[in-house]
């Protein structure tokens, strides 16, 4: 494997991460959602601390922000900031992680020891068969790994580490934060971007280099609630009208052959049922709301209570009523009014040989949030693959050049700036 350019601890300190469970979960009115998730924001801080960096602090709401202190002579250099969560996915299981680091890989399928069938194969994988002769991450087979975005976090911290201990690199102050719950769409809830005081900020959670995302969907959720009438089912003729299957005639009507997850990319946006709680007397249809445009947000939301109106119209006895929550906005409608903020991430990519690809995220970030906060928040790549399932694995080269793209850019935006 080539030697990094800036050698960190970056591997070592990522598969300490991993081992801590810090799963979200979804609908809890506690934040974070999960006690892990503070487990490893305290790790986070004490590493901080002990590093040197200035005004560590850990807030009410578990978020770790901390300065790395510039050494620049000029007094205009703009303070820059990194940004990555600690909470992995809650839909596979992040207890009792076991790391393994498979050095120089052959290019072989990779049959992961504690579930012989979950196999990592470089035919359907693109970017695994890019990575032969490199060395690569990977769980156990029974849980996720928590690259997304416990690489990011590990990168950070990496690059923290070598900037304090390399004062002769000239950089403005360059703030970082760790977030929680950013995979249940809280991660910028309680984020407070006057305290973080920075100019713009990148998150560090994307998957392949040279990936640098500032388009991201925009987002809502629909809450569709079908109301039917219960009574005891052995006198129920004439009397009942069971709203699971009002709810599932709905369903069946939606459209087959587009709008849906499974059957879009690019810039198609979509509608996505992702949680259906029923009984007869009440049942609930919660939607993903996708699209590039944010006013098409709207059309399909309004398509698809029209649907569900004409449903029930068909049900006599039934009704339905609907809730529209917004999420996230597409990050491009603030950072294209910012084009330095792109323009120094691209030649810090090319600084580390690599040259920007930036096609659109078909989800959000942290950054989408942050963006509309005030906070100008692109997205890097970390190197993660397979998220948020037991096939996820993390590119150890990709990661190096991660910490080496955060250290090229804060040179970057101090040599640009005016003395």
């Amino acid at each position: 494997m080539v030697e990094p350019k800036y050698p960190t601890s970056v591997v070592e300190r990522f598969m300490n991460y991993v081992t801590v469970n810090t799963q979200a979960r979804e609908n809890v009115e506690d934040f974070p959602s999960t006690p892990g998730q503070l487990e490893l924001l305290h790790q986070l801080k004490g590493e901080l601390e002990i590093l040197g960096l200035e005004d560590v602090s850990m807030d009410e709401h578990g978020y770790v922000m901390a300065t790395i202190p510039g050494t620049t002579s000029k007094k205009t250099v703009p303070t820059v900031g990194f940004v990555a969560h600690v909470d992995t996915s809650p839909e596979s299981s992040g207890d009792d992680v076991r790391p393994i680091l498979h050095r120089d890989y052959d290019g072989s399928d990779l049959a992961l020891p504690d579930d012989p069938n979950t196999v990592l194969r470089p035919a359907d994988d693109k970017a695994l068969a890019k990575e032969v002769g490199r060395d690569v991450i990977t769980a156990s087979g029974k849980t996720l790994l928590g690259a997304d975005d416990k690489a990011g976090v590990a990168e950070i911290v990496a690059a923290a580490e070598y900037l304090m201990a390399h004062p002769e690199i000239r950089r403005g102050d360059v703030r970082i934060a760790f977030t929680p719950d950013e995979e249940v769409g809280r991660g910028a809830d309680f984020f407070d971007v006057g305290r973080f005081a920075a100019r713009c900020a990148y998150t560090l959670d994307g998957g392949a280099a040279p990936r640098l995302e500032y388009e991201s969907f925009s987002a809502d959720s629909l809450l569709l609630t079908f109301q039917g009438f219960n009574t005891h089912p052995g006198y129920a003729k004439g009397k009942m009208v069971n709203s699971i299957k009002v709810a599932a005639d709905f369903l069946s009507r939606l459209p087959a052959d587009g709008l849906s997850p499974e059957t879009t990319e690019g810039h198609e946006g979509y509608v996505h049922p992702n949680v259906l709680e029923g009984s007869v007397d009440k049942t609930t249809v919660r939607f993903l709301i996708r699209d590039f445009e944010t006013a098409q947000l709207a059309v399909k939301e309004t398509m698809l209570i029209e649907l569900a109106e004409a449903t029930v119209a068909d049900w006599p006895g039934s009704s339905v009523s609907s809730e529209v929550r917004e999420s996230y906005r597409n990050m491009r409608e603030v950072i294209d009014k910012s084009p330095e903020v792109l323009e120094l991430a691209r030649k810090a990519l090319h600084r580390a040989g690599l040259e920007a690809e930036s096609p659109p995220i078909r989800g959000g970030t942290d950054g989408s949030r942050l963006s509309f906060m005030g906070l100008p928040t692109p997205n890097l790549f970390a190197g993660q693959h397979g998220i948020h399932s037991r096939l996820e694995w993390a590119s150890v080269w990709e990661m190096h050049k991660a910490v080496e793209v955060i250290l090229e850019l804060v040179q970057l935006w101090e040599e640009t700036a005016e003395s």
